[in-house]
């Protein structure tokens, strides 16, 4: 059996107010012809297929085109995705119904049935092979929010609540599966060890609280494909349990990572070969210092002209980071200036300086749509109390932003 194993797509993001959707066209293109080329038997999209819980409509509509064709080219193809701690998984469950006719089944939430039982029928998905028999079957597991895992029945401890779902689930499987079929597990959850971007992952809780470790996944399971962290690797260095990252890089801290898609390889139920195939990078992150103003706009002159035969939409992103020793009121006119005529596109300027008396204070130009809800709230603590924000604080200010996103996902 092969599988595929992707994760992370964040359709519909904005990249400091650009929208990426070309970017994300190239990349579901590039997907279904490797599809066509290497005929895998299953696709595995493990969360954060949106970007946000209530994704634009072109976004939806990507990911909806995309199935379809997908299933007109391979109509054997099974698809299996959950959503993501950026999804709401009542909106990825909405065509569940409608899907399933495209041999695509879409999990969003677990479900619980009386006496603290996981409904786990309905997270157990049989993926069948080039010959029509099941050979494996698919452990779905959607990213598990903390009011989905604790409770009257399940207790308050949101770690023991995530314990329960893969015991009951991993319980049912085993049972479930007959000689020589596999255990496949999809999940969107940030595993202990695991390496986290700069300024690009959202914390599913606070600091590293909630990683969960890798031995909730029983050797029983021969592969399993995680999504949340954008960086490839496996976890703890076992090649069953890996993270496939992102397709595209989703900030500048990702400019340097191997942005691909895993080809999945099993006889039976032994895990043969997981092999990696690089995404094609449809647009370039470029990023410009930190060096002082002068060398800066030096280098921006170099920067190659506009050729009126390319692709608008190919040109790279820019980040230009210039270190200044006092303030400079028109930087920004400069920069631009600079940049007439210029095959770039400029997203983000950040500046610190390192004048006499002023230390390091980096980030002089902050955009919003570049910080996350914890960055702004430990930014109005200090300002208002002159401390940094407790840990304390901050994780009961990360399960009332929870409450809100939950809220929002409302229909």
């Amino acid at each position: 059996m092969r599988l595929f194993h992707t994760s992370d797509w964040h359709l519909g993001q904005s990249l400091h107010g650009q929208e990426r959707d070309f970017e994300h066209a190239c990349f579901l293109d590039w997907l279904l012809g490797q599809l066509q080329l290497r005929q895998p038997d299953a696709l595995l999209i493990a969360g954060d297929i949106f970007d946000t819980v209530n994704p634009p409509v072109k976004a939806q509509e990507r990911l909806y085109e995309f199935i379809v064709q997908a299933h007109e080219q391979q109509p054997k193809l099974d698809i299996v995705m959950i959503a993501g701690n950026h999804d709401s998984g009542s909106r990825i469950e909405l065509p569940a119904a409608l899907m399933r006719r495209l041999r695509t089944h879409a999990l969003g939430r677990v479900h619980w049935l009386d006496e603290g039982r996981l409904d786990a029928e309905r997270l157990l998905i049989p993926l069948t092979n080039g010959r029509g028999k099941v050979a494996a079957w698919c452990l779905a597991l959607p990213f598990l929010r903390p009011a989905e895992v604790t409770g009257p029945l399940l207790g308050d401890d949101y770690l023991q609540g995530i314990t329960q779902v893969h015991q009951q689930l991993i319980g049912a499987a085993l049972q479930k599966r007959k000689k020589d079929q596999a255990l496949i597990a999809i999940s969107h959850a940030h595993m202990a060890g695991g390496a986290v971007s700069e300024d690009s992952e959202r914390s599913l809780i606070i600091g590293n609280a909630e990683a969960l470790p890798a031995k909730l996944f029983d050797p029983a399971i021969s592969y399993v494909a995680l999504g949340h962290l954008h960086k490839p690797q496996k976890v703890n260095r076992e090649s069953r349990i890996r993270y496939s990252g992102s397709p595209i890089p989703l900030s500048f801290a990702e400019i340097n990572y191997p942005h691909q898609v895993l080809e999945v390889e099993l006889q039976g139920s032994e895990l043969l070969s997981v092999e990696a195939r690089p995404v094609p990078r449809a647009v370039a992150l470029q990023r410009l210092g930190p060096a002082p103003l002068g060398e800066l706009l030096e280098q921006l002159a170099e920067l190659p002209v506009v050729d009126l035969l390319e692709d608008p939409n190919r040109q790279p992103w820019l980040e230009v980071r210039v270190r200044l020793d006092e303030p400079q009121p028109d930087l920004r006119q400069q920069i631009e200036a600079a940049l007439q005529g210029k095959a770039v596109r400029l997203v983000r300027i950040s500046a610190e300086y390192a004048g006499a008396g002023l230390g390091e204070q980096a980030l002089e130009f902050v955009e919003l749509a570049q910080m996350t809800p914890q960055d702004l709230f430990s930014r109005a603590w200090e300002q208002a109390y002159g401390n940094p924000v407790d840990e304390q604080t901050l994780a009961d200010f990360a399960l009332l932003l929870q409450d809100v996103q939950l809220q929002e996902e409302q229909p």
